[in-house]
């Protein structure tokens, strides 16, 4: 029988409530043990809800305070000296101390936040584990363990989520940029394996390791870090099965490499990556089960479930069955939660859509589906099948105005007819644009007045019965609560002050990346293997007004 898996589900709340209890906490409304008992009912709701709707391998782990790559850095003791953090199990004040920074105060001074960049090629973003050649590793917070055990006692037997140790120090940075991160492969995986014991003792059966570095351009040394790690986790707790997850991409000159670890399981992005498949096939490994992500996580749009089922069934060819798991492409974290709480949205445009709590129906359907069960999901086939051909044909997308306008275009139309300077008056008589326009990309840093301004508008909203609302899956709220909006609403500006901003332009490990030094002087600086902007280092104080510094990334 193939198996259905989920990644991750989204840890924000359909409502938001993970949003609400957290700027409590950092308000002072609320204190930690309210905080928990908010966070644990989120998590309770999210167990039940993929339960109920079939999913076998439901993740545990997957929820966070702030994001999963600083939870790991809590896990791993990988907490910088200036915390001032005693030995043991790290506070939760530390842990928003390094994502969020800390204002000073009589009793202690203040404290910088570590670095936060984009999380891969998503909008959501991670806090930069800070690592040097004297680090030491040591296991600081069992919470990956205390999360397993929170489920069992519920009676809902969980697949616990870890970051992989490769791809967390080759997400790392270090004071000295000569060094290799992953010169600390070896005392990291000790921490692993201990961890990996305790949920072994705990009665996990398998336990997935996020390891979506391997959909990057990497050396043959990278590579070759993830069979020394997966050798050793697989021998240190050898009745622990471990499903290694791939996403954000194919593996391609990586496939070898994922291929060879001694895991027990290999996930892999068949959204992004669904060239690989048949290499994959032909060469994985005898046993090992294949993780299949058919329902992609990262859009609002229902699977072509018939699609998805074609492609399941070609795997199970090959693998048979019971080596096949059912999955999303990726955590669903990146999707809204709930489609069923947009209630302002027409039945047409509803019918294409499916946020999370969809998407694991989807997973449970196509693995029915997979499992000759399909008179069961006869009628979820059917409605999908329509959904799909309404999508096809729909006039809302499908413009026969804007087809004839485009079979129109000839190549004499791309060409200028008029210089450049003529143009530039021609648009500023109609524009009138100021010398230095620009937009509002991204979000608005929260301001006082434009807290204000928003609370007005809500407020006509509600009056008048438009805007305000429920998000709509065009407009819903980032879930994460270390978004850069989040990040911004409540942080000390104290600790984000004129900050200079890298930025690489893709996730390749051979991209350019350019740092911004002034408005006229820019320098190339040396790329690290994640996409998106990042915080170097605090801006001289010499620097004019016009240099490109800000307490915000940039867009």
């Amino acid at each position: 029988m193939a198996t259905s898996s989920n990644l991750g589900f989204p840890r924000i709340g359909a409502k938001r409530e993970l949003k609400w209890a957290v700027e409590a906490y950092w308000a002072g409304k609320i204190d930690e043990p309210e905080l928990q008992q908010r966070a644990a009912a989120i998590r309770r709701s999210h167990w039940k809800l993929q339960r109920k709707a079939g999913i076998a391998h439901i993740p545990s782990n997957d929820f966070s305070f702030y994001d999963q790559v600083l939870d790991t850095s809590v896990m791993v003791g990988a907490v910088p000296e200036r915390y001032d953090a005693p030995e043991g199990q790290v506070s939760l004040d530390t842990y928003f101390a390094m994502g969020r920074g800390r204002t000073a105060t009589e009793e202690r001074p203040g404290v910088s936040a570590m670095e936060m960049t984009k999380w891969f090629d998503t909008n959501y973003h991670y806090i930069v584990p800070e690592v040097n050649k004297n680090q030491v590793f040591s296991l600081r917070s069992t919470k990956p363990v205390d999360e397993f055990l929170e489920a069992k006692a519920l009676g809902i037997h969980t697949r616990p989520v870890l970051v992989g140790p490769v791809t967390y120090l080759l997400l790392s940075k270090s004071d000295d940029p000569s060094f290799d991160p992953l010169l600390l492969l070896e005392g990291l995986v000790d921490v692993y394996e201990n961890i990996l014991k305790r949920l072994a003792e705990a009665g996990a059966e398998w336990v997935q390791m996020d390891e979506p570095a391997l959909s990057l351009t990497l050396s043959d040394k990278q590579r070759s870090a993830f069979g020394r790690a997966y050798a050793r986790l697989v021998a240190a707790v050898p009745g622990l099965k471990i499903l290694a997850a791939v996403y954000f991409g194919d593996l391609r000159q990586n496939t070898k490499a994922a291929l060879a670890m001694s895991v027990q399981g290999l996930h892999v992005d068949l959204a992004r990556g669904r060239a690989d498949l048949e290499n994959i096939l032909a060469k994985l490994g005898e046993g090992v089960s294949l993780s299949l992500g058919l329902v992609d996580g990262r859009n609002i749009w229902k699977t072509d479930l018939e699609e998805a089922i074609a492609t399941a069934r070609r795997a199970s060819s090959v693998l048979g069955n019971d080596r096949i798991l059912i999955a999303p492409s990726c955590s669903l974290l990146h999707s809204p939660v709930d489609l069923d709480n947009e209630t302002r949205l027409d039945e047409e445009m509803k019918s294409w859509l499916a946020f999370a709590k969809q998407k694991v129906d989807e997973v449970a359907t196509i693995t029915s589906a997979l499992n000759g069960e399909s008179a069961r999901v006869a009628n979820a086939l059917a409605a999908n099948a329509a959904a799909m051909a309404s999508r096809r044909t729909s006039t809302r997308i499908h413009n026969p105005v804007v087809k004839e306008r485009s079979a129109a275009v000839t190549p004499l139309m791309a060409q200028r007819t008029s210089p450049y300077p003529e143009r530039r008056k021609a648009q500023q008589q109609v524009l009138r644009l100021p010398a230095y326009p620009t937009t509002t990309i991204g979000s608005f840093p929260q301001t006082p007045e434009i807290r204000k301004a928003r609370a007005r508008r809500n407020r006509r909203g509600a009056a008048t019965g438009g805007g305000g609302g429920a998000a709509t899956a065009a407009n819903s709220p980032r879930q994460s609560t270390s978004s850069s909006s989040a990040r911004r609403s409540s942080a000390p500006s104290a600790s984000r002050s004129r900050q200079v901003w890298t930025c690489s332009s893709t996730a390749s490990r051979n991209a350019t990346t350019w740092s911004s030094t002034s408005a006229s002087s820019w320098k190339a600086t040396s790329p690290r293997p994640t996409a998106g902007c990042r915080a170097t280092a605090p801006a001289p104080s010499s620097l004019p007004s016009s240099t490109a510094t800000s307490t915000d990334p940039p867009p």
